[in-house]
């Protein structure tokens, strides 16, 4: 019996051999480049609400603006750039608004902006020539600088509207429109 039981033990351990994983050397392959390319591209766009600002005009005297515009203003700029200005113009100096017949205007120079969080912080005409727009009938709202902290960025201003007729008392009864066109630029 005990030859019989040794001859167990040894099938058992050549089974258990035979069953082991065998050993091999670690095996690699070959290494593939793979090229990353990103692109962030540069914009830059402004969003305005209200779209319709309405006046209840005094003769001889100054309206305000029935809401102020919340002016949102986005931008993506690369590190070349210096500036990004906010300019707001009408596309005639004489002819902000129109209405009546036979039509009379009310000129840039009595249609004012006041933007405290950017460049006119008191009530200023729209009579100046800025980066874009009509020479002469536009208002700068905002110069922002640009830095490594702010080469994307957004901000949201607030432009208070009014109309001074302290100069044209003798505007007749009537319904007067135009169109006040903000854009900006970066440079």
């Amino acid at each position: 019996m005990p030859n019989f039981r040794n001859q167990s033990l040894l099938w058992l351990g050549c089974g258990l051999l035979l069953a082991a994983p065998v050993a091999h050397a670690q095996l690699n392959s070959n290494t593939v480049s793979v090229t990353l390319n990103a692109v962030l591209s540069e914009s830059l766009t402004v969003a305005a609400t209200p779209s319709t600002v309405s006046f209840t005009l005094v003769a001889g005297g100054t309206a305000t603006g029935s809401a102020p515009v919340a002016i949102t203003t986005t931008w993506v700029m690369a590190s070349g750039r210096a500036n990004v200005v906010l300019d707001g113009y009408f596309s005639s100096t004489t002819a902000a608004l129109s209405g009546g017949s036979p039509t009379v205007n009310i000129p840039t120079s009595e249609v004012y902006g006041q933007m405290t969080t950017g460049t006119p912080t008191s009530y200023t005409a729209f009579t100046q020539s800025g980066v874009v727009g009509t020479a002469s009938a536009g208002l700068t709202l905002f110069t922002q600088a640009l830095s490594a902290s702010n080469r994307s960025a957004t901000r949201t201003d607030n432009l208070n509207l009014e109309i001074n007729l302290s100069t044209q008392a003798q505007l007749p009864a009537a319904t007067y429109t135009g169109t006040l066109i903000l854009q900006a630029q970066a440079l």
